[in-house]
């Protein structure tokens, strides 16, 4: 399994409606600290089939990323029956990431 990437076509299925906690990792392919993140998040995802991971690239999705607000990339957001939350900014340590999703 592998992140989903999310679009502004697919966002209201695959984020909003599931029924999953749902992390979303906003990057961009520039983006060094975004590269760093980028294998941590695939672990999370080969490890955690409760949750659903996407990933915006917020040069191809710009809606999505002013829809959340993101100013710096990374950033990792966590959304539970359509909301937020939690969110961080910036590269993380694995540890960190899985303690967002404990809510």
């Amino acid at each position: 399994m592998s992140a989903i990437d999310i679009n502004k076509t697919n966002f209201q299925n695959e984020v909003m409606n599931s029924d999953k906690l749902v992390l979303l990792d906003f990057w961009a392919s520039w983006c060094g600290p975004c590269r760093m993140v980028a294998p941590i998040v695939e672990e999370i995802v080969e490890e955690r089939s409760d949750i659903k991971v996407g990933k915006v690239n917020v040069d191809e999705q710009p809606e999505l990323a002013h829809q959340f607000g993101v100013m710096s990339i990374p950033t990792l957001v966590v959304m539970k029956n359509g909301k937020i939350v939690n969110q961080a900014m910036g590269v993380r340590p694995k540890r960190q990431i899985l303690d967002m999703l404990e809510v």
